[in-house]
């Protein structure tokens, strides 16, 4: 009787505690479970459960002994596998892979600063080489100089140099640690060589009237060809030291510097139809990244510079540059993540990308895009012939049809993001100079009358030449159009691959050409001055002497004085429609989010320097 008592007490003792592992198991999976369900920014929920629901202990009677078994649940806890993440400055995780793809869009006819003409080559040399400051964020800034001094003139550097006591000193110091890619030591000598290259005419650059521009001592008798390039006021005074004498104040002067013209270069190196400057086993420089692979045609590529004085706040390790000149191919490659920045977006896609894509990025530019004549050609020789064809376009309809980027209609060659002295918009104090946003076809087809082509009667075939891009070819199909109809003359399109379109241009084989400008540096000067007569870059041969002493007089004056002398030149442009500005430039990019840091200064150029590849999944 005993034993079967004893017997059915261990049996139910069994069920029973197979019961309580039940209803411990349901309880903790409720309370888990309402846990489970807040968020970390909503507070966990406490619930309380009756005692009388839950056994909490049972207890089995022997004959004397009562024996309790605890039902408390302790959980083993996976141990969590720490793991090393290194944030960027925004906040994301950093990619194992720092490498950037970005689109030039064409292959670069030259990467010799002292050569290079077009943006293309600027977007690599800004990224390659670095001159004594830098702009970033609007700011100049210390780069290869550490710190500069500015001072007036000493009586007897008056006596030796033949200056007046306008003149000014520059004194750069600069950093210790620079160096270029080999390793060998940047020096200030390299800087006074180069200045001093660029304004030799053996060297065939076209940018020598920057240093005019910044009125570097004896930069204007150069020009002139009366003094030896030797002569420029730039001095290495010892391997840390230059020197820049300016005969009158430059009130942009240090932004001027940042200028291709003004980086530095290895005598030792460089070759005089700048062909070194796109062999990767001579192309040194002294910015974040060097030349370290070109393909003609298809990419070059870059790599982290690791001599460079900041090496270590670099990310990037590689930067891939493809060359892809077709719109449409570049938004597929994007699409495809085979790009990460592409600057060629098809136009017709645009206002979508606009409104849908956050990778889709519209910026400001100072620059401004014009059809060029070219001023030799005797069928120019009629300023009605050239007013004729300026108001006969339908500007508005090209930026809003055509471009569609949000381009600003251009009636002047000065645009947006310029202010004189007193700080007024210069494009909008300089007013439309009769241009209208349309077509003012009535007065456009008087001009053409006056000039003895009445209804286009008698005009000769005009050829428009551009370079292949698929922007430009609409642009000139769209402007040929309405010349036709509203004019009554025909024109013929040809196209060139760059590098053939450039040469044509600037030796002047051509009679209308799309062209473009895009300035230095944020003051009027730096789009006027290029039709100065003895410009490199004045490809339309414009020759008028009022012109070039309203500009000198600008160099010479301050403040709102000399911008009323800049207004000047460009009334005297626009008076005699020497060019036909069509709208001035916005730039249109793409950037895939995993790109951080990038950021592209006023003149167009982008800085990849602080750029730092993220993951955002």
């Amino acid at each position: 009787m005993i034993m079967n008592m004893h017997n059915n007490c261990c049996t139910d003792y069994l069920r029973g505690i197979n019961i309580m592992k039940f209803k411990i198991f349901l309880a903790s999976f409720l309370v888990a479970s309402l846990i489970g369900c807040s968020s970390n920014d909503t507070p966990v929920s406490t619930v309380s459960i009756p005692d009388e629901e839950i056994d909490v202990s049972i207890s089995i009677f022997d004959d004397e002994l009562e024996h309790e078994f605890p039902t408390t649940a302790v959980l083993e806890e996976e141990p969590i596998e720490e793991i090393d993440v290194t944030l960027s400055p925004n906040g994301y995780p950093i990619s194992q892979t720092q490498e950037l793809i970005f689109n030039l869009g064409v292959d670069p006819l030259t990467l010799d600063p002292q050569l290079n003409t077009a943006i293309d080559g600027g977007y690599v040399l800004n990224n390659t080489f670095e001159g004594l400051v830098r702009e970033v964020g609007g700011e100049i800034i210390p780069a290869t100089a550490q710190t500069w001094t500015i001072a007036n003139v000493s009586e007897d550097m008056m006596d030796e140099l033949g200056v007046s006591s306008e003149a000014l000193v520059y004194t750069f110091t600069l950093r210790d640690d620079v160096k270029w890619s080999d390793g060998v030591d940047v020096v200030a000598a390299d800087f006074e060589f180069a200045w001093k290259r660029a304004m030799n005419p053996e060297t065939g650059g076209q940018y020598g009237n920057l240093f005019v521009s910044a009125n570097i001592l004896n930069a204007d008798l150069i020009m002139s060809g009366d003094v030896s390039y030797e002569e420029l006021g730039v001095t290495a005074l010892d391997d840390k030291t230059l020197q820049v004498v300016l005969t009158s104040p430059c009130e942009y002067f240090l932004a001027l510097s940042i200028a291709n013209s003004f980086l530095p270069v290895r005598e030792d190196i460089v070759t005089s139809d700048g062909s070194w400057s796109k062999d990767p086993a001579l192309a040194v420089s002294n910015g974040p990244f060097v030349l370290s692979d070109y393909a003609i045609g298809d990419q070059l590529v870059l790599t982290k510079n690791e001599h460079y004085w900041n090496a270590d706040n670099v990310y990037l390790e590689t930067i891939i540059c493809d060359m892809i000149v077709e719109a449409s191919t570049a938004l597929t490659a994007f699409n495809s993540s085979n790009l990460h920045m592409n600057g060629t977006v098809p136009t017709d896609e645009l206002p979508q990308l606009i409104i849908e894509s956050e990778e889709m990025y519209i910026l400001p530019n100072i620059g401004t895009y014009y059809i060029a004549m070219n001023l030799e050609e005797d069928i120019f020789d009629d300023v009605n012939v050239r007013k004729a064809l300026s108001l006969a376009i339908d500007r508005e309809l090209i930026v809003e049809q055509v471009t569609r980027g949000g381009e600003t209609i251009a009636t002047g060659f000065v645009g947006p993001g310029f202010l004189d002295a007193n700080g007024d918009e210069f494009m909008v104090v300089a007013g439309d100079y009769g241009i209208s946003y349309n077509a003012d076809v009535e007065a456009a087809q008087a001009a053409l009358s006056d000039a003895g082509y009445p209804g286009g009667e008698g005009f000769p075939t005009l050829e428009f030449l551009y370079n292949t891009n698929e922007t430009h070819q609409k642009i000139a199909q769209a402007i040929q159009e309405m010349w036709k109809q509203n004019l009554g003359i025909d024109v013929t399109l040809t196209n060139q691959e760059w590098a053939v379109f450039l040469e044509s241009r600037t030796i002047g084989d051509y009679e209308i050409a799309r062209n473009g400008w895009i300035g230095d540096y944020t003051d009027p000067n730096t789009m006027l001055e290029i039709f100065l007569s003895d410009h490199g870059q004045n490809t339309i041969r414009f020759d008028d002497e009022d012109y070039d002493n309203a500009m000198a007089n600008a160099r010479v004056t301050r403040g709102q004085e000399r911008m009323e002398y800049l207004y000047e030149a460009q009334d005297i442009l626009m008076e005699q429609h020497a060019i036909i500005p069509v709208y001035h430039y916005v730039y249109t990019w793409q950037v895939d989010n995993s790109v951080e840091g990038w950021e592209f200064a006023a003149n167009g150029r982008p800085w990849l320097g602080d750029v730092v590849m993220v993951d955002r999944d």
